[in-house]
């Protein structure tokens, strides 16, 4: 079995606001970080979330979410485990998590 390359992650505050808008606006990887807010870090696994894409699919949208600063991934044995990155965002974009984790209900 090859080892995997460490997933590599973008610092909130290098990253534009119309990157992090990007990414929040796929209903797939919105749905991954309403999942994420309703977790404990690092207790979810790639593969547990309820989301209707392939390994391939859940795997681009995980990185566009590195990407954007807003979620934090670390390998733990055979599982890749996430958190969202909470107070790094709410420092650099304010009120972001409010909006995004708001359902509309």
């Amino acid at each position: 079995m090859g080892h995997r390359a460490s997933p590599q992650h973008s610092d909130p505050r290098d990253v534009p606001v119309e990157t992090v808008f990007a990414a929040l606006a796929d209903p797939v990887r919105l749905a991954i970080v309403r999942q994420l807010a309703g977790s404990e870090d690092w207790s979810r696994a790639c593969g547990s979330f309820d989301v209707p894409v392939g390994k391939a699919g859940l795997s681009h949208h995980f990185t566009v979410l590195r990407e954007a600063g807003l979620v934090e991934q670390r390998d733990e044995g055979a599982r890749r485990v996430n958190r969202l990155r909470r107070d790094e965002v709410e420092r650099h974009f304010p009120g972001l998590w409010r909006l995004a984790l708001a359902t509309g209900d």
